[in-house]
């Protein structure tokens, strides 16, 4: 089994309600729920809004490569509604976000996939509920 994991984010409607469904259809398609953090508030990071985020991290135990659950959580992102992503550093507001962080030890650098998250030391959002849950 690896150990993988997360940061998931929304500002739009139910936000908590959001991160709790993504949990559930991660725990389903991914792997068992290992921890899970407390939610943030957090302000957007990138860019401006009048919706504030809330943040938080979860870590998995699967059986699956990174490809694939970075295929679930694609597809888990748009059950949930979210219909474009963030390319090129231009964000938006978003029903949920799912960012694979830490995948075991692993290193991944290609186009559409990076482990670790390149930008997740920048990120205090990121970083402080990751923080909470790290074993």
């Amino acid at each position: 089994m690896h150990k993988v994991y997360f940061s998931l984010g929304s500002n739009l409607g139910d936000k908590e309600g959001n991160i709790r469904e993504a949990i559930r259809k991660m725990e389903r398609l991914i792997g068992a729920v290992e921890h899970q953090s407390a939610f943030y508030v957090t302000r957007p990071w990138g860019f401006v809004s009048e919706h504030t985020f809330v943040n938080a991290a979860a870590c998995c135990l699967t059986p699956l490569k990174p490809r694939e659950v970075l295929r679930l959580t694609q597809r888990i992102e748009r059950e949930l509604g979210r219909m474009h992503k963030s390319h090129g550093g231009i964000y938006h507001d978003r029903l949920i976000d799912i960012d694979i962080l830490l995948y075991d030890d692993l290193t991944v650098d290609e186009p559409d996939l990076k482990i670790p998250h390149p930008l997740m030391y920048e990120r205090d959002f990121v970083m402080q509920p990751l923080s909470e849950i790290l074993s």
